[in-house]
C-alpha cells in the first residue's frame, strides 16, 4: 500500500509575492454564493447551538458574513428564528438534516422566506444525502441555495455537486471540539481536503466551504488560497456576546461561555434525550466581547494576507498563491515564541 501525504494548516506557509497594493482598501475579500447572495466577508458561523442563534445570525449579516441557524430545535422554533432575523433586514441560512422531519422543515423554512438551506450531515458522502438533496430541491424549488456536507474527499465533493448541492462544506473531524478522527479513525487533514476538492471535475460552479480547523485569520487566508470560497468557524465565535452558550463565572471572576460539539453526549441528550455517538466534546471558552470586533480583526488579517500575495481578490489570491512546507522547527518559529525563552 502506498500512503499519500495529507497537509494541515500548520504544515504550510504562503510565500510572500511582489505586491503593488498600497492600501488594504484596495483588497476585496468578499465572494458570492450565487445570484443575489454576495457576502462582504467570506466567513460563516457554524450551525451549532452554542454558536449560531438569532443574535449571532443578525450580527454576522451586519458584518457582511453569514450565520447558519442550528437545527436542534422544533420546526416552529427554527421558522420563528428565521422570520425574526429576516424582519431585521438580515440574511441567514437554516440548517436541516438529511432524514426524519427534514423535508417538512425544508418546506416550512422555504415558506418563511429562507434563501439558503444547509443540509447538515456529519458524513455527507452517504446514500441519505444522495436521496435527500434531490428531494429537498423538489420541495423548495430552484431559487433556494442548497448547502450540503460534510465531505473530506474530491469524490465526495463531486458527488454532492452532481446530486444538486450549490455549495459543499469540506472537512471531516477537524473542528476544535470534534473527536471523529479519534473515535472512528477517519478523516483527512483540513487543508488537504481543500486542495483535493478544488481539483474536482464538475460542470457547474459549486462553492467550497472550508469547515473546521480554522483558528485565526492566517488559516482563513491559507484555506482561500488553497481553493475555498468561504470558511466556516465555530470556536472563534463561541465566546462572543452574541453566541447562545451559557455564561460561566469562575471563582476568580473570569467569564467563560459553554461550547460543545453537536455530536457530544450533552448536546444529544438535550436535543433528543439520548446519545448514539460520542464524536464531540463539551467545554468552555473565554468570553471575547462583541462578535463585530472579532470579525473586524479577522477581516483586517485577511486583507493583509491578500496583500502579501499581491492579490486584490480571492481569484487573484488563488492564482498567485505559492505554498511552502515548513518543518516542526519552522512551525515553532512561525508562532510568537519570545515568552518561551524565559525557560531556556
Amino acid at each position: 500500500m502506498i500512503l499519500r501525504e495529507g497537509l494541515s494548516y500548520d504544515d504550510v506557509l504562503l510565500v510572500p509575492q511582489y505586491s503593488d497594493i498600497v492600501s488594504r482598501r484596495e483588497v476585496e475579500i468578499g465572494n458570492s454564493l450565487g445570484e443575489d447572495l454576495y457576502f462582504r466577508l467570506p466567513v460563516f458561523s457554524s450551525p451549532m447551538d452554542t454558536v449560531t442563534g438569532q443574535q449571532m445570525a443578525v450580527s454576522m449579516s451586519d458584518s457582511g458574513g453569514l450565520g447558519v441557524i442550528h437545527r436542534y430545535n422544533s420546526i416552529e422554533e427554527q421558522v420563528a428564528l428565521c422570520s425574526h432575523i429576516h424582519s431585521k433586514g438580515a440574511i441567514a441560512a437554516a440548517a436541516i438534516g438529511g432524514s426524519g422531519d427534514s423535508f417538512e422543515r425544508a418546506h416550512e423554512l422555504a415558506l418563511a422566506g429562507a434563501q439558503i438551506l444547509c443540509v447538515d450531515v456529519a458524513h455527507g458522502h452517504h446514500t441519505l444525502m444522495r436521496k435527500a438533496i434531490p428531494k429537498i430541491r423538489e420541495i423548495v424549488g430552484p431559487a433556494i441555495h442548497i448547502m450540503a456536507g460534510n465531505v473530506a474527499t474530491k469524490h465526495g465533493f463531486e458527488d454532492l455537486a452532481h446530486w444538486g448541492a450549490d455549495s459543499v462544506r469540506c472537512n471531516i473531524g477537524g473542528g476544535s471540539i470534534c473527536s471523529t478522527r479519534i473515535e472512528t479513525g477517519h478523516g483527512v487533514p483540513g487543508l488537504q481536503t481543500i486542495f483535493d476538492c478544488f481539483r474536482a471535475d464538475i460542470s457547474r460552479d459549486v462553492k467550497i466551504i472550508a469547515d473546521g480547523g480554522i483558528r485565526n485569520s492566517g488559516d482563513i487566508v491559507k484555506a482561500l488560497a488553497a481553493g475555498a470560497d468561504f470558511v466556516m468557524v465555530g470556536s472563534l465565535l463561541a465566546g462572543t456576546n452574541e453566541a447562545p452558550g451559557s455564561i460561566i463565572q469562575t471563582l476568580e471572576g473570569r467569564l467563560y461561555k459553554a461550547y460543545r460539539g453537536m455530536a457530544s453526549k450533552e448536546a444529544q441528550h438535550d436535543w433528543r434525550g439520548k446519545h448514539s455517538s460520542n464524536e464531540g466534546i463539551s467545554t468552555s471558552v473565554p468570553c471575547t466581547g462583541p462578535v463585530a470586533d472579532i470579525l473586524e480583526d479577522l477581516a483586517s488579517g485577511i486583507r493583509s494576507g491578500f496583500s502579501y500575495s499581491g492579490a486584490r481578490n480571492i481569484l487573484e489570491l488563488q492564482s498567485n498563491a505559492e505554498f511552502i512546507r515548513q518543518t516542526s522547527s519552522g512551525q515553532r518559529e512561525s508562532a510568537t515564541h519570545i515568552l518561551g525563552r524565559a525557560n531556556e
